[in-house]
């Protein structure tokens, strides 16, 4: 599995530039950006801010950070054109790796072929349990006393590539499955920005499925 150029902590040396693609609020989105500012993930810089919905709140929060955005709508077009217009305004902001964050659309073949092993993906669910919509609420009608979410490369299948990082939440007796959300949600924040400090170091292989750090990595 190809990795992207591992960061520098170098004042010298070229970041490792984010693509983030929302189509809402853009939560975790700005928990990455947060994690950025106050340096808890270093070596990384968001080069565009890109959804397919015109008013996703998360464009009008990107740019109330002065960061470059982008809009291309999804609505009523061919995925594979939609997707050629959003790979190449990555490529045109050179970025190193793809972080959806709340982007409610399938990823068309030609898109996971332009950015191989270099795209990201958060799910509110411990794959490979509860892939697809509403994963809270799916693990609270089943009745599950763990829930949590999961950072994982993106594949051809929905929910399926290798996973990088996961983070537990139990479920409480006075639970519902918005308050679940809402529990899991907080750990997102702190999985994400993880998640892509793990895969920016480059002091990772892949292992069949398995995401192993290297020992210099682990504290």
């Amino acid at each position: 599995m190809s990795q992207p150029t591992p960061a520098s902590s170098g004042s010298q040396q070229p970041r490792t530039r984010l693509g983030i693609l929302l189509s809402g609020r853009g939560s975790n989105f700005l928990a990455i950006a947060r994690a950025i500012a106050n340096c808890s993930l270093a070596g990384v810089e968001i080069a565009v801010v890109l959804s397919n919905v015109a008013g996703a709140p998360g464009l009008a929060a990107a740019r109330e950070l002065n960061l470059p955005t982008e809009c291309f709508v999804s609505r009523g077009r061919l995925r594979a054109e939609h997707d050629a217009d959003v790979i190449a305004c990555l490529r045109q902001h050179r970025v190193d790796l793809v972080c959806l964050a709340g982007y409610m659309r399938l990823l068309s073949p030609g898109f996971i072929a332009a950015f191989p092993d270099r795209i990201l993906n958060i799910h509110p669910s411990l794959l490979p349990a509860f892939p697809g919509l509403d994963a809270q609420m799916q693990a609270f009608e089943y009745g599950c006393t763990v829930a949590g979410c999961t950072v994982h490369f993106v594949d051809e299948h929905l929910d399926h590539g290798v996973i990088v990082l996961q983070r537990t939440v139990p479920v409480l007796d006075d639970d519902d499955a918005h308050t679940l959300a809402a529990r899991i949600l907080e750990q997102e924040h702190l999985a994400y920005p993880e998640a892509i400090a793990r895969v920016v170091s480059g002091r990772y292989r892949i292992e069949g499925r398995r995401f192993v750090a290297h020992a210099a990595q682990i504290s």
